[in-house]
């Protein structure tokens, strides 16, 4: 009753069955044999003999049969540890598979950590105050965080290619001033070096005309005007 509580398998209980039924069928012809009260010496009666045949002949059958279940059963043992086999080397794989992937998770939990960690250029960035930016943009109120990071970069962006844009203008004005200065000392260098010859010029004639004059106490003579 405990082998038969224990083994659930359908063939293996009818190996239990045959078996039981082959031994009981050899305690069956022992005790023919010990009920006919012949000894070895003599033969058996008739009918004894015909019975000890037919019950040896079954005993005959159940061995036989037996063995086909002792044949079939070695016939399952190899196919059940070839299928073992393939299902241990299907499991290694998965297994190496599995510790692939631990690894590879692991490194990617490092790379996360590490990405989490840096210090990335944006947060460096001379943002302006969430409170002062939602001011401006009331729309972005209940933004996510990215979202909200996102848009004050761009807000960023926006003004320093506005302020950059007017320093270029800024400094195209500062390059025509220049240039207009320069001009305007050009022309008063000009202008210096004209008065200079003017300046000699005059110097000349006032020479030219003081040789013209009279001495000084020179009377002119009625006589000779």
């Amino acid at each position: 009753m405990a082998g038969e509580n224990i083994v659930q398998d359908p063939f293996l209980q009818s190996v239990l069955d045959v078996s039981a039924n082959t031994r009981a069928q050899c305690l069956n012809l022992l005790e023919l044999v010990e009920q006919s009260g012949v000894a070895e010496s003599e033969s058996l009666p008739r009918d004894v003999q015909l019975e000890l045949f037919n019950q040896q002949q079954l005993l005959y059958a159940y061995l036989t049969q037996l063995r086909g279940l002792n044949r079939n059963a070695i016939l399952k043992v190899r196919k059940t540890k070839q299928t073992t086999a393939e299902a241990r080397q299907e499991v290694d794989r998965l297994h190496l598979q599995l510790q692939n992937l631990y690894y590879e998770e692991r490194h990617l939990r490092g790379e996360i950590e590490s990405c989490k960690s840096y210090d990335h250029k944006y947060q460096q960035l001379p943002l302006i105050p969430v409170e002062e930016f939602l001011q401006i943009h009331p729309e972005l109120a209940e933004a996510d965080e990215k979202s909200l990071m996102l848009a004050r970069i761009n807000h960023e962006l926006k003004e320093r290619e506005a302020l950059e844009q007017q320093r270029q203008e800024l400094l195209k004005k500062k390059q025509r001033l220049i240039a207009e200065n320069k001009k305007r000392k050009d022309d008063l260098a000009s202008l210096d070096k004209d008065l200079e010859k003017f300046i000699d010029v005059g110097d000349l004639d006032s020479n030219s005309f003081k040789m013209l004059m009279p001495p000084s106490g020179w009377r002119a003579n009625p006589k000779n005007l």
